[in-house]
């Protein structure tokens, strides 16, 4: 499989799914990771296509910006969505690999031309956003591309 964009070359970020947001906050700090920002609320995003949406805007996340990237924290509602069925099957760790692209659709398009299917995306009025791919069973991760508001 050949992509005809360089979609996943830009690594923005690690997403970690916790249980508890703040004692994972605080254990990092310990060690010298932070410091921690409550990420953008989640209600932006216009155009969204989630397996549960309540589950979505139900996530807390928490991002720190060091030398060379992003680790993002998430803590998922308890309620039926692909990040809380991770933290019940397989523990905390780590649920997505964020690449940064230029254009959202396009690099989509060009995951999905390869065989990559989507597992859930959203878009800004601004075409920002995200796509979570449903490849968690032959990456080992599930693989995501986002492109920041006004970016």
């Amino acid at each position: 499989m050949t992509l005809a964009l360089p979609v996943f070359r830009r690594l923005h970020h690690v997403c970690i799914v916790v249980h508890d947001i703040d004692a994972a906050e605080a254990y990092y700090e310990g060690v010298g990771i932070g410091p921690w920002h409550d990420y953008p609320p989640l209600d932006q995003y216009t155009e969204l296509d989630v397996p549960s949406r309540e589950g979505f805007l139900g996530m807390k996340y928490r991002f720190c910006d060091i030398d060379n990237m992003q680790i993002q924290l998430c803590q998922p509602p308890e309620v039926d969505c692909p990040q809380r069925r991770f933290l019940e099957e397989k523990g905390e760790g780590v649920f997505h690999l964020g690449f940064t692209v230029d254009d959202c659709d396009a690099a989509e398009a060009a995951a999905r031309d390869a065989g990559v299917p989507v597992l859930m995306r959203g878009r800004r009025p601004d075409r920002s956003g995200f796509t979570y791919f449903d490849n968690a069973d032959r990456a080992g991760v599930v693989l995501e591309i986002r492109r920041a508001a006004g970016g």
